[in-house]
């Protein structure tokens, strides 16, 4: 169990190491000036002299040579410092603190719809007798998977916003403007929890066990939800990690669609005027919470079946 950690904590690492890198490298490859870009304008929409670019690039540490940059931001950000945002000039990690609760709200509301949708169909789909209606319930994952993430947003605004008048399109009020951001994150992302549940099911209902468990006279009801469900999970589990991605990069979406503050529309800003210490800071926070519940799964698996840290044969 210990070697088995240490391997997990060794690609937690790596991970983040490589979010790190990679953010780096596209930041200072992009095309043009990334001061200038960053620094915009100047007082009344006036350009900045040369000299004013020349102090921002020292201020910011971009009048080094790139291997330097690297090593110097890569060991601040060991200590946990990403440097101050050129928007704002505020510290990274209090701009992400300040961002990050309605992002949170939305995406804990998405979670809950996905694993609520998804093993709610997954459940139905291989429970029910009836051929079509099992090839329908089958079908609606794979199909929920491939619409795009903005049109699920535009088509429930257009559904409950305009034609039914039920929930707010923008901002950000209430518990009732939660509702159709989380709809929007949970229901395709639902649909991948659906697939994979489903599939798991249909496997674990031919196994040895179930037909015993049915020879015994244990209702369906029970076959499905104590002795399939329960083995089923396991795989389904596995998702977990891709759907906390999902949930980070779909807010950068919702929060669009939405009008809606968080950490998404504070990604997109930082983007658009290459705020290069805020959008490192993002990435990597972002690659955390990846690594953070990867792990969690990892964790986890071994005490749903001992054999996956021991090694031994299924």
């Amino acid at each position: 169990m210990g070697r088995y950690l240490a391997r997990r904590l060794g690609l937690a690492v790596g991970v983040l190491w490589a979010a790190f890198t990679v953010s780096f490298v596209v930041l200072y490859l992009l095309p043009g000036d990334p001061v200038a870009a960053m620094a915009g304008g100047g007082l009344d929409g006036e350009p900045l002299t040369p000299a004013q670019l020349d102090a921002l690039r020292a201020r910011y540490g971009l009048d080094k040579p790139l291997p330097v940059q690297y090593a110097t931001r890569l060991w601040a950000a060991l200590h946990g410092d990403f440097g101050l945002s050129v928007q704002s000039g505020q510290d990274v990690r209090a701009e992400i603190a300040h961002a990050l609760p309605p992002t949170v709200s939305i995406a804990l509301a998405g979670l809950a719809v996905a694993v609520v949708v998804g093993t709610a169909l997954a459940l139905a789909a291989t429970y029910t007798r009836v051929g079509w209606l099992r090839q329908v319930l089958m079908s609606l994952p794979s199909l929920a998977v491939s619409l795009p993430v903005f049109w699920v947003g535009l088509m429930l605004v257009q559904l409950f916003s305009f034609q039914l008048r039920l929930l707010p399109s923008v901002g950000a009020r209430g518990p009732e403007s939660v509702v159709l951001p989380a709809l929007t994150l949970g229901l395709p992302t639902g649909a991948l929890v659906a697939q994979v549940l489903a599939q798991s099911l249909a496997q674990a209902l031919d196994e040895p066990y179930i037909v015993t468990a049915r020879a015994k006279g244990v209702g369906r009801v029970a076959i499905h939800l104590g002795h399939a469900l329960r083995n089923a999970a396991l795989p389904a589990l596995t998702v977990l990690g891709y759907i906390a991605g999902h949930l980070l990069a779909g807010a950068v979406v919702v929060e669009t669609v939405f009008t809606r503050p968080g950490l998404g529309r504070l990604t997109v800003q930082a983007v658009s005027v290459r705020d290069i210490p805020l959008v490192q800071g993002v990435v990597v926070f972002a690659a955390l919470v990846f690594v953070l519940v990867n792990l969690a799964v990892d964790l986890v698996y071994p005490v749903l079946d001992p054999r996956i840290a021991t090694g031994a044969p299924a």
